[in-house]
């Protein structure tokens, strides 16, 4: 499973989570807004690098899997904003206090395994009034389509790097003590119910 984790899966979540219009424009609204210095926490293969808008100053890439890194270059090198991988967990953030204006995450609460210290890291490393943007999949609305995400969280769990599921985003947030300021849940067009019950959202 080391194999498939670290070299097969950032393959598949780059197309996976690179497809389609609607997957662009989610990404670009999440970006919308951000501005300064920014932290994202699962950058992956640098999906989001097209949509950093011109008011963000330099992005610190946080990502443990090289493939990814690698497979990032041609949009890091492209891009107008700096770009730094500058670290591997986004539970232990390496740096200080009161760094960042924003930070993002995408598609990553799903698969940290303890989300809980990431989003108090998060928090750590924001400045006083600093946002945090959010797009995450989770828990359905609908008891209906939450039974099958019980039910198949733990074939997911296994198949797609220990992605959950069946977690609730708002109440993580809020739980590590941020104000959400603006969501968004919804269902991804084009993505089974199962996998693309959506949040999007800011919080400070």
């Amino acid at each position: 499973m080391a194999f498939y984790g670290d070299q097969v899966l950032p393959r598949l979540i780059n197309v996976a989570c690179g497809m389609g219009p609607e997957v662009r424009e989610l990404r670009e609204r999440t970006c919308a807004e951000l501005h300064g210095e920014v932290v994202e926490i699962g950058f992956g293969s640098g999906l989001n690098v097209p949509h950093y808008p011109s008011a963000v100053a330099r992005v610190a890439a946080v990502e443990p899997a090289d493939v990814g890194w690698r497979l990032a270059k041609g949009r890091v090198a492209a891009s107008p904003v700096p770009v730094d991988r500058a670290g591997l967990d986004g539970q232990r953030l390496p740096f200080a206090d009161d760094t960042f204006d924003c930070a993002l995450s995408t598609w990553t609460m799903c698969t940290i395994p303890d989300v809980d210290l990431a989003l108090a890291e998060l928090r750590r490393v924001l400045r006083p009034g600093g946002t945090l943007h959010f797009l995450e999949h989770g828990l359905a609305p609908d008891e209906s389509v939450a039974r099958w995400q019980r039910r198949l969280e733990p074939v997911q769990r296994r198949v797609a790097g220990g992605c959950h599921l069946t977690r609730r985003i708002v109440d993580l947030v809020e739980g590590a003590g941020f104000v959400v300021r603006q969501v968004d849940v919804f269902y991804e067009k084009g993505a089974p119910r199962f996998l693309g019950a959506d949040t999007l959202g800011v919080a400070g």
